[in-house]
């Protein structure tokens, strides 16, 4: 495997409608979970993936299992609980947003713990990719996330990082601490520029990512969505334009940029190429419902990065 990413994967449940939940009548079944979205991604791009975390031996545990199968990504390092109930999420739309509700509080992924990190794996693995969202779903989670990311250190092998901060799931005192602590251990930090400024405290982008870039990683890329990325790397500050399209639904579209911005970089891309290629990979994916559906593969992708280069010519 030349990427592995920890962390918790979710069943999705997806109204069709433009509707509040306690209004909607029909649901389309799908998967999420940022980590989880992000080996989908990457597996996507061409590049060989494996995932570890904890699902239950129910339905909606097995259902995951045979979207990694279908999607070939290694799940040797999953987990199934006796007993234990896979989380799931439901996401209602209106005309401006879209809005998440979750059932995962005891669910098998917040039992992660550092006997669950594979470490011949993770020594074999050209990447490592950990999310903020496995830190705060629980303690013991937390500390596998940290075990795995040091012991990808380690090994020398490359650690990408997403902060992903959700305040619904941990006060932002606890959350900067254990992101902060996070960035200083990995090689690629990949923050939005939403949660960038509350946890950087800074107001511009460029405040935001020199603030990212101090705490030491090689590589930071800051996510602004519609108006593309910033890339910082050897001290030097990259505009990555975006590529237009009028979305249709964001879930998912900085977990797709991960997983193909890190695919490319182990791959050989520059940070450059990779974060032009992840630009498109995030914007395409906002082009349907849901987190795993609309992830574009290669070619698309491809396809999409060469009528820009086309244009520009």
């Amino acid at each position: 495997m030349r990427l592995l990413a920890l962390g918790e994967p979710l069943l999705e449940f997806s109204s069709v409608q433009d509707q509040p939940l306690d209004s909607a009548e029909q649901f389309s079944v799908g998967f999420g979970g940022d980590t989880s979205n992000f080996v989908v991604a990457a597996s996507r791009s061409g590049v060989s993936a494996g995932y570890i975390t904890r699902i239950g031996d129910d339905e909606f545990g097995t259902s995951l299992l045979r979207l990694w199968e279908r999607e070939g990504i290694d799940a040797t390092h999953v987990v199934r609980e006796r007993g234990g109930r896979t989380g799931i999420y439901f996401i209602s739309r209106d005309t401006r947003s879209s809005s998440f509700t979750y059932y995962r509080a005891g669910s098998p992924s917040s039992r992660l713990r550092p006997e669950d990190v594979p470490l011949p794996a993770i020594e074999a693995a050209a990447a490592l990719h950990v999310s903020g969202i496995t830190q705060a779903i629980s303690t013991t989670a937390c500390d596998a996330a940290f075990h795995a990311m040091r012991a990808a250190r380690e090994r020398s092998t490359l650690v990408s990082y997403d902060p992903n901060y959700r305040p619904a799931l941990w006060p932002l005192e606890r959350a900067r601490a254990v992101i902060t602590r996070s960035v200083q251990l990995c090689d690629v930090a990949l923050p939005n520029i939403e949660e960038g400024r509350l946890l950087s405290e800074r107001a511009t982008p460029t405040e935001i990512l020199r603030w990212f870039a101090a705490l030491g990683p090689r590589i930071v890329v800051l996510k602004m969505g519609e108006q593309g990325a910033l890339l910082w790397h050897k001290d030097q500050i990259s505009e990555i334009r975006p590529h237009p399209v009028v979305p249709v639904d964001s879930t998912g579209a900085g977990d797709a940029f991960d997983g193909a911005f890190v695919a490319r970089l182990v791959e050989g891309d520059t940070p450059v190429e990779a974060a032009r290629y992840a630009a498109v990979t995030g914007a395409l994916t906002t082009q349907g419902h849901g987190a795993v559906n609309p992830i574009p593969h290669r070619e698309a992708i491809l396809a999409v990065l060469h009528e820009d280069e086309a244009a520009d010519n």
